[in-house]
């Protein structure tokens, strides 16, 4: 759960969300040297009056400044792909949970299990008791397995939602008429909003 004035990303829950962290420091790493090199570049030529007329028309400079961001874009580009391929992937989920979005509260369906289906409405502001947090409190939570792959299958009934969940790294589109798909694992127990 974010907190306030918080700086970064939540705790990372599920291994994705690892990864998710790890390639946003890596990139974060590339711009930030990137930025001191132009800073850097930029200082130079507002503080020297010196000039090298040769290096104005050379080759390699040239050569140089066209290679290297091809470099840097792969270095961001091969890391991004591997995380991509690895949240599309499906193991062998161990339960499959049917979500629907409607206009006002999500209606979970548990498919392995005949009947166990609910609806999770949130708690109206009135309502709330201390401690709870507005908006985000539901009559009806989803419980979901610890260390087991979860398939859960997203879709709506009437508008568009997004069903997210920050700390899993899951932030999955409810389209009417369409079925998206995504998988989840937990790596400790708690309350994830």
């Amino acid at each position: 759960m974010a907190y306030p004035m918080q700086l970064g990303f939540q705790d990372a829950t599920s291994p994705i969300m690892e990864e998710l962290l790890h390639f946003h420091d890596h990139t974060l790493m590339i711009v930030f040297l990137i930025s001191s090199l132009v800073l850097y570049i930029i200082s130079l030529m507002l503080t020297t009056k010196l000039t090298h007329t040769s290096t104005m028309n050379a080759q390699e400079v040239e050569t140089v400044w066209t290679i290297l961001p091809a470099v840097i874009l792969i270095m961001i580009a091969l890391p991004s792909l591997r995380i991509l391929y690895m949240m599309d992937e499906i193991n062998n989920p161990s339960l499959t949970v049917k979500t629907m979005g409607h206009q006002w509260y999500w209606s979970y369906e548990y498919t392995d299990y005949e009947d166990l289906s609910f609806d999770s409405y949130m708690v109206p502001t009135s309502e709330l008791k201390p401690g709870e947090l507005r908006l985000l409190e539901v009559d009806n939570r989803v419980v979901l397995p610890m260390e087991m792959t979860v398939r859960m299958l997203v879709s709506s009934e009437d508008v568009l939602h997004s069903w997210a969940v920050p700390s899993l790294g899951l932030k999955t589109d409810a389209i009417p008429g369409r079925l998206n798909q995504t998988t989840l694992m937990s790596t400790r127990p708690g309350l994830f909003y």
